[in-house]
């Protein structure tokens, strides 16, 4: 009887093959140039100092072509160095931490809205703004105004401490903040506090969702590549009180039980003095949007009820909309971050699905190959789990953007800085780390931006997770008995 062949299915360990395939395809530069470099140099021992002299003697050089010749290496020199872009950093941010007295009891803010947080535990400590805790609710000009103030002071404020940064040394402010434009506006208050120089570029976006915060950044990396050793502040937070729905539209209602007072401070800037103590450097910002499409445009939409009160509707559709965003983005993001080796099986699956069977399935690259943390815009536990689906992430790689939701709720466009400062507080963040911040707004648009640590950062002892990080992370059940 012949013997049985081996199931090399068990025997043989597919992970550490996969990995093999990794290794090969990512270096297969450096192994190819490392053989061609050993005979070149093996072929120069072998002639012997005498045949290289006579070589050496054998090349003629007159002095017009030693001089084209370092001519033309300048050229090619200066015009590399002039058109390479200029390195943006992140020196460090800053988050606004509500206080106690903002926080409201759980089972208070539950009975306003008992039949969404259900289905839809958000978190377990809500600090809506003041005015919201009054039954009815009192959204006035003044009460909004009041909110940004503390919001975005407090989040300035702390920067300026950590950073050491003097208001007159800001050369650029960006404010973005969705759903609140008063006038002035919101960078005018930001700044008539600080006594900015008169001659500083600010620009306040508004109506631009949840994804504003990398917009934002795209922004001040654009002006900082034309305004050199400049530096620029980004301010995204998003102002509750004038937004919050009072009628009984189901759609209308769910924003209510997901938006928390925050904001975030950032420094960012492109002066090489700043490159020893800066956290990360910008890599990519990649903008999708869908907004050509109709029901895309209306998926998250500003309008008024049956009864006239203004709400936020948020469709049915929302999350096949922004997967099919998500799908766009992906596929300009890949090609900037994965490595050969996903590329190659992504390439050869999209050719097999042309050529040969359209019914394969496609090749989902492996993004965790590209990037050690991912922080997933915390807009609700439905946008977080789709993302992990679709991502094949881990559940250490949503917990930041869970714990957050957990922790802060949906604070719009500054989510993204409190899941960074949560991975920070949990010492996870090392030298040479690669971030993926992923957004979705209105219109709509899936955002993000790559970020790479410049030094390992210690554990702070500030920041809103300060007097939390021990709890977390914590479970949080699909369903909440109310």
């Amino acid at each position: 009887m012949p013997p049985i062949l081996p199931d090399f299915s068990n025997s043989v360990k597919l992970k550490y093959v996969k990995l093999g395939y990794q290794y090969l395809v990512n270096h297969i530069l450096t192994l190819t140039l490392i053989p061609i470099m050993a005979g070149i140099l093996v072929e120069v021992l072998r002639l012997g100092p005498d045949e290289l002299l006579t070589l050496w003697r054998s090349l003629h050089f007159d002095l017009v072509q030693i001089l084209c010749s370092a001519f033309l290496i300048i050229f090619v020199a200066t015009v590399y160095f002039m058109s390479k872009p200029r390195t943006v950093f992140l020196v460090d941010y800053a988050c606004y931490k509500p206080p106690v007295t903002c926080r409201v009891p759980f089972s208070t803010f539950m009975e306003h809205s008992r039949l969404i947080l259900k289905n839809n535990p958000k978190s377990v400590e809500p600090c809506p703004p003041p005015p919201i805790h009054y039954i009815p609710p009192t959204p006035t000009m003044e009460a909004a105004r009041g909110e940004a103030e503390l919001v975005i002071f407090s989040a300035m404020d702390s920067l300026l401490q950590k950073t050491g940064l003097k208001p007159k040394d800001i050369d650029i402010l960006i404010v973005n903040c969705s759903l609140f434009s008063p006038t002035p506006s919101l960078s005018a208050m930001v700044i008539n506090k600080y006594k900015l120089r008169s001659n500083i570029k600010s620009f306040n976006l508004s109506g631009m969702g949840c994804s504003a915060g990398v917009i934002s950044i795209d922004l001040a990396r654009d002006l900082l590549q034309v305004h050199p050793n400049s530096n620029a502040v980004v301010i995204s937070t998003e102002i509750i009180t004038p937004n919050y729905y009072q009628g009984n539209e189901r759609a209308m209602l769910l924003p209510n039980c997901l938006f928390r007072m925050g904001g975030a401070a950032i420094l960012i800037s492109n002066r090489r003095s700043e490159r020893r103590r800066a956290k990360y450097r910008l890599v990519h910002v990649v903008r999708t949007h869908k907004g050509a499409d109709d029901k895309a445009y209306r998926c998250v939409f500003e309008e008024e009820d049956k009864e006239g009160k203004v709400g936020i509707s948020l469709s049915k559709d929302l999350m096949a909309i922004a997967g099919e965003a998500l799908k766009s983005n992906i596929t300009t993001i890949g090609p900037l971050v994965l490595p050969a080796s996903e590329q190659l099986l992504f390439l050869l699956t999209l050719i097999g699905r042309k050529i040969f069977n359209p019914k394969w399935k496609p090749y989902i690259p492996d993004f965790k190959q590209a990037f050690e943390h991912f922080c997933i815009h915390a807009g609700g536990r439905a946008v977080i789990d789709e993302l992990q689906k679709n991502l094949q992430l881990s559940a250490e790689h949503c917990e930041a953007s869970r714990m957050t939701l957990h922790r802060f709720g949906n604070t719009s466009s500054s989510s993204l800085w409190y899941e960074m400062s949560y991975i920070e507080a949990k010492g996870r963040m090392k030298r040479g780390d690669r971030i993926w911040q992923i957004a979705f707004g209105s219109g709509l648009k899936c955002n993000s931006a790559v970020w790479k640590c410049n030094r390992t950062i210690k554990t702070p002892t500030d920041g809103p997770w300060a007097d939390c990080i021990d709890r977390y992370p914590v479970h949080i059940p699909e369903i909440v008995k109310l």
